[in-house]
């Protein structure tokens, strides 16, 4: 890299994402080493977009963030962050998947309540486009898309993308394997399964295009599903609310994150083999190893 970043500069990102001061160790262990290699093949023109992957509360955003700190003031690379969640379809467009196809659309987050085809053009613009990018943003205070007026302007080109997302790279499941619920949500509101087979397709037919983009996968591991309700919770607790906002109950939460179960026990069986970088999360989400699977010369 071009230049070190001061520790001033890092205790004001870790202050503005209310995170521990002990995450400036994490950043010079970790994630120092992994901006400095990343952004040489970014420079060399190896790659374009990375990806980062890992279940609700992993740090995915954070990570990103930083990322995207790193590379514009240590190597002055002009990078653009996006987070798949920023491509949920609006929620009158949810409303009418979920009257069409399944209640259970109604609700953001699995595949199928993506508008894909947003995200990938998005993603290309931003990498190839002269002019000015507009990049979508979800409100989920709100449970929807932000109107266009209020969408964030980038100059493109750009020279790469980070993309963040908690099924980013997943992978449809075998359909016999879809027959049994996996939790009392599927059992009690998906009994017929219409909902996850829904979901599986959607994973396997319109997915795969996105996921193409991804040059470089980044993944944060949890230890176990038995972690993402609790570390959901703390994201709650950080979201700074507004009059009107929608609150959810412990009990909202929790069917909440079962939306996910299915696909992210999948992710974390499937997704380590598959990743570029693995960083091993433990129950207080701290990184406790590194497994490389690709190298690069």
């Amino acid at each position: 890299m071009h230049r070190q970043i001061d520790d001033e500069r890092l205790k004001a990102f870790i202050a503005d994402h209310r995170l521990p001061d002990s995450y400036i160790q994490t950043v010079r262990h970790w994630f120092l080493p992994l901006a400095d290699a990343t952004a040489k093949r970014i420079s060399a023109g190896e790659l374009r977009v990375v990806g980062i992957v890992g279940t609700q509360g992993s740090g995915k955003s954070t990570l990103a963030s930083l990322l995207e700190l790193l590379f514009t003031e240590m190597s002055q690379l002009k990078v653009a962050s996006l987070s798949l969640d920023d491509f949920y379809l609006t929620r009158a467009e949810r409303e009418r998947l979920a009257s069409r196809v399944h209640p259970l659309l109604a609700t953001r987050g699995v595949p199928g309540t993506h508008d894909v085809e947003l995200a990938t053009r998005t993603i290309q613009d931003l990498l190839s486009r002269e002019g000015e990018v507009r990049i979508p943003r979800f409100d989920k205070r709100q449970d929807d898309r932000e109107p266009e007026s209020r969408w964030d302007r980038v100059a493109a080109p750009v020279d790469a993308v980070i993309l963040e997302g908690w099924c980013l790279a997943a992978e449809s499941e075998d359909t016999e394997r879809l027959n049994a619920p996996i939790n009392r949500l599927e059992a009690e509101e998906d009994p017929q399964g219409t909902w996850r087979r829904y979901v599986n397709e959607c994973l396997a037919s319109d997915y795969p295009r996105l996921f193409a983009l991804i040059d470089e996968l980044i993944m944060l591991k949890a230890p176990g599903f038995q972690c993402v309700y609790q570390w959901r919770l703390q994201q709650e607790s950080k979201i700074e609310r507004r009059p009107g906002d929608r609150v959810m109950s412990e009990e909202q939460l929790r069917r909440f994150v079962e939306h996910f179960e299915r696909i992210t026990r999948h992710c974390l069986s499937t997704l380590p083999a598959k990743a570029d970088l693995v960083y091993e999360l433990n129950a207080r989400q701290e990184i406790t190893g590194c497994c490389e699977n690709n190298t690069h010369d």
